[in-house]
């Protein structure tokens, strides 16, 4: 019975990549700046082979690694969470989704404003941390919901628990998925509840991501439509907008879907167990706190362990990330980088993948994997691994 776990370290880039000057992201990397805090410690990861890659030598010489390890460059138009997942399950945008660095068009403000029934505040690209500092106390006071953007294609919509209950803000996030289609089809309308008195706002876990539903099948959907499972745990379901998905554990934070993870690891089923991890980025990468997100790689690589030996004679375990999102760059948006590759199993070969052309290679591998025919953008490397 194969499994195949998938393993997102959501925004752990390793580099800038070669277009990355496009994006305003030179020389950025993720992980060496979490490095560069001297706190990281992940030995597992390491031994799988993530010092071996291109550009991570920096981690020190530790012999041969357990598993294949190499990088993958990003195809398509972008380095928002949508657009990587996607390519990750063989989805290559050669458009771009789009962006509002001057916020959102009165038009579409208006029609927001008049379903509601609730004005809007801000609108305009924000740290999500600091929008709720800065708008937080006016919208408890008047009702108004606080919308803002980024450099990603989000329309994200900030409410006082107390003010908007969290059903509601989904249906003003619904309300906002409907508008928003055409020329301003955003990859995802956000919902971003947080409680709390002025000066001490804090965000909550009923964070909800409205996707777009992906414009052509996924590998999500030939797993599914093939009879397998295809198993959701973090935000996936989300950024699929159900797609695909045979069940979603409804998880939230690296912790708890790690622990989802380790169930779904003594659990029997066929097919694909697909992960986010969003701490890395939400918590830490958006907030330049390198220190705190080296520490978080530190608590992964512990939980990692585990997943290892819990791994059984046929499963498949792949670690990668979606885009990057330098804690130490100057900006808190997300950055162009690379992002790792590490595969691992008790029948797969110890192996330089090189650098892929895509990140859809890993959904062609999967396909491969599970005997299930493909027809998507990417090339399988399975066939060296095994």
């Amino acid at each position: 019975m194969k499994r195949v776990f998938l393993i997102v370290l959501d925004s752990v880039g390793i580099g800038a990549l070669p277009d990355a000057h496009l994006f305003g992201d030179e020389e950025t990397n993720t992980l060496l700046s979490c490095y560069k805090t001297g706190l990281l410690s992940i030995p597992n990861m390491i031994n799988m082979g993530l010092s071996h890659i291109e550009g991570c030598h920096y981690l020190g010489t530790h012999g041969k690694s357990l598993g294949a390890y190499g990088r993958c460059r990003e195809m398509s138009a972008g380095k928002d969470t949508t657009t990587g997942h996607w390519e990750i399950a063989g989805l290559c945008l050669e458009n771009p989704f789009p962006t509002y660095p001057d916020g959102f068009p009165a038009e579409i403000i208006s029609e927001f404003e008049k379903k509601t029934g609730r004005k809007v505040l801000c609108n305009k690209p924000y740290s999500g941390t600091d929008v709720i500092r800065d708008f937080g106390q006016q919208h408890m006071k008047s009702g108004d919901l606080i919308v803002y953007t980024s450099a990603d294609s989000v329309f994200q919509i900030a409410a006082h628990e107390d003010v908007v209950p969290t059903e509601k803000l989904y249906e003003y996030c619904r309300i906002a998925r409907e508008i928003l289609t055409g020329e301003h089809s955003v990859g995802r309308v956000i919902a971003r509840p947080f409680i709390g008195k002025d000066g001490e706002f804090t965000r909550t876990n009923n964070r909800r991501d409205f996707s777009l539903e992906p414009f052509k099948k996924t590998l999500l959907d030939l797993i599914k439509n093939a009879g397998f499972d295809c198993i959701s745990v973090g935000k996936i379901n989300d950024v699929f907008a159900s797609c695909g998905i045979t069940l979603d554990t409804d998880s939230h934070g690296n912790e708890e879907c790690m622990q989802k993870t380790l169930e779904m690891l003594d659990s029997d089923f066929r097919g694909l167990c697909f992960v986010n991890l969003v701490d890395f980025d939400s918590s830490y990468g958006h907030r330049n706190n390198a220190q705190g997100y080296a520490q978080e790689l530190n608590k992964f690589d512990i939980h990692l362990s585990l997943v290892m030996q819990k791994l059984r004679e046929d499963d498949l375990l792949i670690i990668t990330a979606d885009h990057g999102c330098d804690p130490g760059d100057v900006s808190t948006d997300h950055t162009r980088e690379y992002t790792p590759l590490l595969v691992y199993g008790k029948k797969i070969k110890q192996k330089d993948l090189g650098t892929r052309k895509t990140f859809s290679d890993i959904a062609a591998s999967i396909a491969e994997y599970l005997g299930i025919e493909y027809d998507l953008c990417g090339k399988s490397f399975m066939g060296r691994l095994i």
